[in-house]
């Protein structure tokens, strides 16, 4: 008979030499810099091409043909970067949230490095809604800011942006500011999750409720609902471009970083 051991360790050992099974494949393998390189690669024209029709379409489609509202005006098309900026800026932050706790779980240095790369992205997308969110609120409101549940949790994740940021600046050792921005990360999710459901857990405030919803009562005209969920989609694939730029950026950054080490310690 056959000793399960000594078969799995022949197994593990015959199998580096082995020919990847493509029935056998998962997500785990793009956490492989070279295997990630590759496939980025081949996906960065694509997802370019397309970031650059939706967002044309999109913003053409919201700015030009779409008509004024009845009680803002022209002034109500700056929901077409506002509401995808806004939508972005959290789901950014979730996303540095999944492969933070992968970093932390798994010790794959593609995801913390993804997450690195994304928040540079979040904390610009966090910006322009809170600029484009003030331009607009000025002639709603009649204010510029408010300390709205929503605004103010929106502000707290900006700060969480830079300290996630400064963290990696500051310290000096990859893997301990891995470590702690990914802490820190896991922290912010509470302010990011704040900032999409303030308005359910409190007072609904100066801030209007969702743009997108299913309730027929507060679901905008589908005039503007059309082309604002294009200019999401097109949110979207620049957030997915931008990262997937950044995050090679990062890897080649690490590898030089090894290869100057081996020349210092060799």
């Amino acid at each position: 008979m056959t000793n399960p051991e000594k078969s799995a360790i022949d197994g593990e050992s015959s199998g580096q030499n082995r020919a990847p099974d493509p029935r056998r494949r998962s997500l785990w393998e793009f956490a492989n810099p070279s295997r990630f390189m590759t496939v980025s690669g081949r996906l960065l024209p694509f997802a370019t091409a397309l970031t650059f029709c939706a967002l044309t379409v999109g913003l053409g489609w919201g700015f030009i043909l779409t008509p004024d509202d009845y009680q803002h005006g022209a002034t109500v098309k700056i929901l077409f970067v506002h509401v995808p900026a806004a939508l972005m800026a959290v789901n950014a932050w979730m996303m540095m949230l999944a492969t933070s706790i992968i970093w932390l779980i798994r010790r794959h240095h593609v995801s913390v490095l993804a997450a690195k790369a994304a928040a540079p992205v979040g904390l610009t997308l966090t910006l322009i809604a809170i600029t484009t969110g003030a331009i607009w609120g000025k002639p709603a409101w009649g204010t510029w800011w408010a300390w709205d549940p929503r605004l103010t949790s929106f502000l707290i994740l900006t700060l969480f942006y830079v300290g996630y940021i400064g963290l990696w600046s500051v310290v000096e050792e990859p893997e301990r500011a891995a470590d702690l921005s990914s802490i820190l990360c896991l922290v912010g999710s509470v302010f990011a999750l704040l900032s999409r459901y303030a308005v359910v857990f409190w007072s609904q405030g100066l801030h209007q409720g969702s743009s997108l919803s299913l309730d027929s009562q507060t679901h905008i005209d589908n005039a503007f609902y059309f082309p604002l969920v294009t200019c999401i989609a097109g949110f979207v694939l620049l957030f997915v471009t931008l990262v997937l730029v950044r995050t090679r950026h990062e890897i080649r950054m690490r590898q030089l970083r090894i290869l100057r080490s081996r020349r210092l310690h060799p």
